[in-house]
């Protein structure tokens, strides 16, 4: 193989450890090799950026191993140049298997420049990723909530499903607060809590929540209604800070947000998951494979064999 890098170095990167093999010396030559070990703690991976720069590296490989390799990532993006390989792509030849041997296998591919790096965003891009990804989740725990209310409903027999589309909406909530307080709802006073808009009668309404809901129901919807309110609050304020973090790229997201099908959180969860710079990326079937909405190709003897597309992040 012919070296390409006088002086790289391989991380192979652990919980609490990661060993780094240098090789460094002229690409006609066989190359001199140090290696070391250090603590992943701060203070360990300090040193170790020390360690390579007083080694002259100008490029480090390091696998995809977790969440592992990102602390590193952070401390050394600033110093060196930085690969982040497949572990599928640079698995080791057959054979005794051992840290230093993984680390000088990285060095010796990232050498002769047989690395071909993932796509790693920039920082802010990357606080983007985990909150757009985080308001996902909470969007799941909210809705897990508002399934479990039903479900109490039902077994209440209070039948708001049948006259309200949404239960959650203006009239619902104010309609839930009053059986969660216990409060005896009057034909007048459900008047005052059905919004204009609503379809259904008050008749038809009042038929509805005449059920038989016992303390056990009210407890239970009360232990779901907190629960509910606190993650709305919390996506409430994740929604500022990606807000806040979109701020420099309003002309991406707007062009997203004209695409049909396409609303400003979708377009905030591309951004976060690609983000602007699609020079990172040799073609568009090269981002839609990236991406897993592009299935591939397995065909043997010929004959071609289904192969379904990477999941997805929804969007």
């Amino acid at each position: 193989m012919e070296a390409m890098i006088e002086r790289c170095a391989g991380l192979d990167v652990h919980q609490e450890t990661v060993v780094a093999c240098v090789l460094f010396g002229p690409l006609d030559k066989k190359p001199n090799t140090s290696i070391e070990t250090f603590s992943t703690t701060t203070t360990g991976l300090l040193a170790l950026s020390d360690w390579l720069t007083t080694l002259q590296v100008s490029d480090v490989v390091m696998e995809s191993t977790g969440v592992y390799w990102k602390p590193i990532w952070n401390i050394l993006e600033d110093s060196f140049h930085l690969v982040l390989a497949n572990a599928r792509h640079v698995k080791n030849v057959p054979g005794r298997k051992t840290d230093v041997k993984d680390a000088e296998w990285l060095a010796k591919l990232l050498r002769c420049g047989l690395i071909e790096s993932n796509f790693v965003p920039p920082e802010d891009i990357r606080d983007l990723r985990d909150l757009t990804r985080y308001r996902k989740k909470l969007i799941h725990h909210r809705t897990s909530e508002q399934n479990r209310i039903h479900k109490i409903l039902q077994d209440a027999n209070i039948k708001l499903t049948s006259v309200l589309s949404d239960i959650f909406g203006v009239s619902g909530r104010r309609i839930l607060e009053a059986i969660l307080n216990g409060e005896k709802i009057e034909t007048d006073g459900l008047r005052k809590m059905v919004d204009w808009r609503t379809k259904a009668s008050i008749t038809d309404i009042a038929s509805a929540i005449n059920g038989r809901i016992r303390r056990h129901h009210r407890d239970m919807l009360r232990y779901h209604w907190e629960h509910m309110s606190y993650l709305e609050k919390a996506i409430e304020e994740l929604e500022k800070q990606i807000d806040q973090l979109l701020s420099p790229y309003r002309k991406e997201v707007e062009l997203l947000d004209g695409i049909p099908g396409v609303n400003k959180a979708a377009a905030a969860t591309f951004i976060a998951e690609m983000g602007v710079d699609m020079s990172v990326f040799k073609s568009a079937k090269h981002l839609a494979s990236w991406a897993g909405v592009s299935p591939g190709n397995y065909e043997s003897a010929g004959k071609k064999k289904r192969v379904k597309p990477h999941k997805v992040t929804k969007l």
